[in-house]
């Protein structure tokens, strides 16, 4: 499967790309639409190898496995500011950054060592954590995966940004490679996921100074604590949401790591469905929104989707708390309350 795109987009030598400046980004598309991307990582860079023994492959059943997308929309003001989602492709949540004015790419990583390492009771504090590092990085922080730096989310999405910044020169990604052109400028990167996607991408920012981390339904990892350690992202820039029947919250699991990430200090947990933007400032954001009462579905709601709540008009429910999690102003912080005694932070 060779890289394609939606749109019929003109080519850009490599050596022709301007490098990041900090100049603001605007775009000068003659004719600005919303362009929808996608490439095979294997293609992308011959350094890639797949890791069966961590189901990292590049098929299956005839059907490729690397398969990396991205979304830009020319017609809107840009943000400058890329979107890297660290889950399953969604092209509903990618519909909503461009809308605001967001690059998003999802690239292909290691994400399915989950169930295979860091399995055994009781696990150890550091496995998950260094697993997930080592995954997002390509370095070697953990002995139980042997990830190298071209399987790595960190050059995965550089490699892809550098792709796109070939085919889709309107889009003006070259404004999210660093000035050496040898990777991404992470001050300009917003890192998001689900679940277990988005306890990675809070466990990168731990390492890695980034823009703002959106996690939805999460994060977990209730027995590493990682969540505790010194963090390169601000503790202010980490934005959470979840539902009140998700195992993750009945379980304290988020409770637990949002506290452990310091986001008690920017105000309370708010329920956004008796509240409006924007919620005191807050990072903690919960619904109790009908989802029949199903615990899996509850997971799921609080991403766009089939298993998100909607009114009577047919319209999510959360459209307001979506724009506010990737867009309100980091510097814009509630009043810091105490961490709650009834949330376990000791679940060993």
């Amino acid at each position: 499967m060779k890289p394609f795109l939606f749109a019929s987009l003109a080519s850009l030598s490599l050596a022709g790309i301007a490098l990041a400046d900090d100049s603001p980004l605007t775009f000068s598309d003659p004719k600005p639409q919303r362009y929808q991307l996608e490439a095979r990582a294997s293609e992308l860079d011959s350094r890639t190898k797949e890791h069966p023994e961590i189901d990292f492959i590049f098929e299956k059943d005839g059907k490729p496995q690397d398969v990396e997308h991205a979304s830009v929309d020319t017609s809107v003001k840009p943000a400058g500011k890329l979107v890297i989602w660290m889950m399953g492709h969604n092209e509903k949540l990618f519909e909503r950054l461009n809308s605001y004015g967001l690059h998003a790419i999802q690239p292909h990583y290691a994400n399915r060592w989950f169930s295979k390492v860091c399995t055994e009771t009781p696990v150890s504090e550091t496995c998950r954590g260094n697993v997930r590092l080592e995954a997002a990085t390509g370095e070697d922080y953990s002995e139980d995966v042997n990830i190298p730096q071209p399987d790595g989310m960190m050059e995965r999405a550089f490699q892809f940004v550098k792709w796109l910044s070939k085919e889709n020169p309107a889009g003006r990604w070259d404004y999210f490679i660093n000035e050496s052109g040898d990777g991404l400028r992470w001050d300009r990167v917003i890192m998001s996921g689900s679940s277990h996607g988005s306890t990675t991408s809070a466990r990168f920012a731990k390492h890695q100074r980034v823009d703002r981390v959106v996690m939805l339904c999460g994060p977990r990892d209730q027995y590493q604590n990682w969540q505790a350690l010194p963090s390169a992202t601000p503790a202010n820039r980490y934005f959470g949401f979840s539902h009140v029947l998700d195992g993750g919250w009945t379980g304290d699991h988020y409770c637990r790591s949002w506290e452990l990430l310091g986001l008690h200090e920017f105000g309370p947990i708010v329920n956004v469905d008796d509240a409006k933007p924007p919620y005191e400032n807050t990072r903690r954001l919960i619904t109790a929104a009908d989802v029949g009462n199903d615990d899996k579905r509850a997971h799921s709601s609080v991403t766009p989707g089939g298993a998100s709540p909607k009114n009577t008009e047919g319209e999510f429910l959360f459209e307001d708390v979506w724009r506010y999690l990737y867009t309100h102003p980091v510097d814009e912080v509630g009043t810091p309350v105490p961490m709650d005694d009834d949330c376990v932070k000791d679940q060993r």
